[in-house]
């Protein structure tokens, strides 16, 4: 053999080698090996597949599974979807999987508890023509944790790349039906059927709320009420828990941080002879995309608005005796609900009274979060001069530290689901505000991997009033004399997802409109407050509203029985 001939025999060899380790089979790596068994499933399951790694401390158990630890601060985890997984079969997670906050190759040996969860999709076939599989569920759970998914028991191993066998993990569990509370003499819980969203999406829909009532609320039956719509607190109506147990010294700490009542000390208010007799209520509207439905009309989400406004709101009003006129109908939320409370107010002017706002999600899309979707190129990065860039942080602490950078929270968001449907943050902002794409599936803002903003997405956006300060900015003429005395914002200034700056330059957009006399409201919790920060609490809240019921009622309303 000449020196060609060899060298050319090495060079052969390498890229059989690369060849090899490309494909998994020479390559050391952690690799697991998950099993959906015989009889766990009645046809195929299309979903997406998730493995949690999460660390043993010194042998030590968790008392909580790994896939109850999955999220922003959770241990590492790998995704990948399966399409019509068969009874029987087995999947691999390997390298080639999506990872946070790492891909699989980059975890360290050790000892780790790890368990593997499926998450079930449904296939829907809207009304826009499109067939697509999304997470469906008609409770108030995230992704993981929906009723119906199959999960394996944790298993306890050494993790090691160079073992030669894959971990093994079967799905021989399945999560059970949430619970729902009973009703009581003072919460009452309703859900309906939604023709509107059954229409578009092509399978049932339903719709819910939880009702808060008044203080002799059916001793008065011919008396009508004006009602608080709250959005965003994931539970009762403000919080409300009339039982003392319920006050412990966790909920005081937490209700102290954010300026309000514990459940219990709210209940005592809300039951008093002296507070004014309102309706609050909570909607239950989780999207095949978010725990939460953003409750406007969206090209992905499907016609919240409409359902809301047009079925939820006047079957509740019938029911519970509400007053069905603006002035009676009052929109209030903190973060994903202040966003919601916000949207409705200037989407829906002539239907609701009023709206309190805390903490929104980004309201004006200049300051989406720390980017400026319209002229920034990165959602990742800041390029700070030709040479240095830095990554942008998600969460931060309230004294400034980052925490989070979008970039690892956007990795969390691959594994949890591709195509938009990880149902978390940055995903159903997207779902919520853009377009559809050609597969029916959500057109991201930006590439999960590199960052690179979509300007055409970015536009779609802001055409279709989802950037709520450019809304109200394009449409003054109309919306400003509508809105006059109704909004009402607060924000601490050091909100933790630095949601402030988008309030910043709503109210800047305001005075520049509408002079500094505009009847709009800001207020700025200072210093260090962060999100969730409250000017009052939550019997505050109530009182405010109450007033600015009275005062705004039409001249000629008959007296109200809840206005004693």
């Amino acid at each position: 053999m000449t020196r060609f001939d060899c060298r050319a025999a090495l060079i052969a060899m390498g890229f059989v080698l690369v060849a090899l380790v490309w494909n998994g089979t020479a390559a050391a790596q952690i690799r697991f090996a998950v099993t959906l068994p015989a009889g766990s499933a009645e046809k195929p399951v299309t979903g997406r597949l998730i493995v949690v790694a999460h660390r043993r401390a010194d042998g030590a158990a968790s008392t909580r599974e790994p896939r109850q630890m999955i999220g922003m601060n959770g241990p590492p985890a790998f995704g990948v979807d399966v399409e019509n997984l068969r009874p029987g079969a087995t999947v691999t997670v390997d390298s080639r999987a999506d990872g946070f906050p790492f891909g699989l190759e980059q975890l360290p040996a050790g000892d780790y508890s790890v368990q593997a969860v499926l998450i079930r999709y449904t296939e829907v076939k809207r009304a826009d023509g499109h067939r697509i599989w999304v997470p469906l569920s008609q409770e108030r759970a995230v992704g993981p944790m929906f009723p119906g998914n199959l999960f394996s028991k944790p298993a306890d191993t050494r993790l090691d790349p160079a073992a030669s066998a894959p971990v093994a993990l079967t799905l021989t569990e399945t999560i059970g039906p949430i619970a729902r509370a009973p009703d009581t003499p003072w919460i009452k819980r309703v859900r309906i059927k939604s023709k509107i969203l059954s229409d578009f999406w092509g399978v049932p829909m339903t719709i819910g709320a939880e009702v808060l009532l008044p203080k002799d609320f059916a001793k008065h039956p011919g008396a009508r009420y004006p009602a608080i719509y709250t959005f965003g607190h994931f539970g009762e109506p403000f919080n409300f828990n009339p039982d003392p147990a319920s006050d412990t010294e966790d909920e005081r700490r937490s209700a102290t941080d954010a300026n309000v009542k514990t459940g219990y000390q709210f209940a005592r208010e809300w039951m008093g002879e002296n507070f004014p007799r309102m309706v609050a209520i909570t909607l239950e509207t989780p999207s095949p995309y978010f725990i939460e439905s953003y409750s406007l009309n969206s090209a992905n989400n499907g016609p919240w608005g409409d359902a809301i406004t047009k079925e939820l709101m006047p079957y509740l009003e019938k029911r519970f005796r509400l007053i069905d006129q603006p002035y009676g109908r009052i929109v209030e939320g903190a973060s994903t609900g202040g966003w919601e409370a916000l949207a409705l107010q200037l989407h829906y002017p002539d239907y609701f009274g009023g709206a309190w706002v805390f903490n929104p999600d980004p309201i004006d899309f200049s300051r989406y979060q720390l980017t400026d979707i319209y002229q920034d190129d990165n959602m990742f990065t800041l390029k700070v001069n030709e040479w240095q860039t830095q990554e942008k942080p998600f969460r931060r602490t309230r004294e400034g530290q980052p925490l989070i950078d979008l970039r690892t929270l956007a990795a969390l968001e691959a594994v949890l689901g591709s195509k938009g449907r990880s149902y978390y943050q940055l995903d159903i902002w997207q779902a919520t505000h853009g377009p559809v794409g050609p597969d029916g599936y959500p057109v991201p803002l930006f590439d999960k991997k590199t960052g690179v903003i979509d300007k055409a997405v970015a536009q779609y956006m802001r055409e279709n009033g989802y950037d709520l300060s450019a809304h109200l900015r394009d449409n003054w003429a109309t919306l400003a004399p509508k809105l006059r005395g109704k909004i009402n914002i607060f924000t601490g200034d050091m909100d933790d997802f630095y949601l402030n700056l988008a309030v910043y330059r709503f109210e800047e957009m305001i005075r520049e409109k509408g002079g500094a006399e505009y009847p709009a409201r800001f207020e700025y919790g200072r210093p260090r407050k962060g999100h969730n920060w409250h000017h009052t609490d939550w019997a505050g809240v109530v009182r405010e509203v109450a007033d600015h019921v009275r005062k705004t009622a039409p001249a000629g309303a008959p007296v109200e029985q809840w206005n004693y």
